[in-house]
């Protein structure tokens, strides 16, 4: 274990083996930081937070920070709980829930590039990658392997799905499916094609998924209508969980861009 002689390391904090702390770093009570972490010059580690094994934050980086909300007053213990193998580039700031025994969770290799900003209570999931200047508001939900590309804004409880590709530099308002790609306004623009052949998933869904994704946005059905046509054809897992997320939306779906039907390129 290495600890850089200004580092401020609290008593009450613990800290696993082989770990690096940088310069003028600051790791508070309440803190466990697992095996084999490297915290850079300036970190701050909130109170309340566990941090698993092989993660590596950087320079400035805010983890665990008092949420940004009126409802919050000192002395509520919430938490935030980051996976292991996770990287958080410089300045990027985790802010834990305003409410008591609340978590903020971040999974397992998850990558969050500079000046993220990830908002209280928010909940992300094993192997997101989420680029630049990107800011999650308070209750977002990211599911696996979702890719969020820089400069996107996420508004509060929004859902993004598993595999889901995000424009830059757009807005989400609403909901967006598993399995698709934004364009830069946060509009459904198609399957994510690249991304499911990425994540080894086999031609046959991802024939299932583009015939599914064009039925529900691109065919002009009604939401209800164009669930019933997608059910009424074979259910491939794949599919059903397209299905099921669009079901439990509360904040609605993203809509299309406005088209009547996938491009080539976008169709596979």
């Amino acid at each position: 274990m290495a600890i850089h002689p200004t580092a401020i390391v609290s008593p009450e904090a613990e800290i696993g083996n082989n770990v690096e702390i940088g310069p003028y770093a600051i790791i508070e009570g309440d803190v466990k930081i697992g095996d084999d972490c490297y915290i850079d010059a300036h970190v701050k580690i909130g109170q309340y937070t566990t941090i698993g094994a092989r993660c590596r934050i950087y320079l400035g980086a805010y983890v665990g920070a008092e949420p940004q909300d009126h409802r919050f007053y000192k002395g509520i213990q919430s938490f935030t709980e980051i996976g292991s193998d996770t990287v958080i580039r410089e300045y990027a700031t985790i802010h834990r829930p305003p409410f008591e025994f609340q978590k903020t969770v971040i999974g397992n290799h998850v990558l969050l590039m500079a000046f993220v900003h990830v908002g209280h209570d928010t909940q992300i999931a094993d192997q997101v990658t989420i680029a630049n200047n990107t800011v999650l508001a308070g209750h977002v939900q990211i599911a696996r392997g979702a890719v969020l590309s820089a400069d996107i804004r996420v508004h509060q409880f929004c859902r993004i799905g598993a595999l889901a590709m995000i424009g830059a530099a757009g807005s989400v308002l609403q909901d967006v499916p598993p399995f698709c790609m934004t364009d830069h306004q946060g509009l459904i623009a198609g399957v994510n094609t690249i991304g499911l052949r990425r994540a080894g998933m086999a031609s046959a869904p991802r024939l299932a998924l583009r015939n599914a994704i064009r039925t529900y946005f691109f065919k002009g059905l009604n939401g209800k209508n164009a669930l019933e046509e997608i059910q009424s054809g074979e259910m491939l897992p794949e599919v059903q969980h397209f299905v099921n997320f669009i079901k439990e939306s509360s904040r609605g779906i993203s809509s299309p861009v406005p088209r009547t039907a996938l491009t080539e390129e976008s169709a596979e």
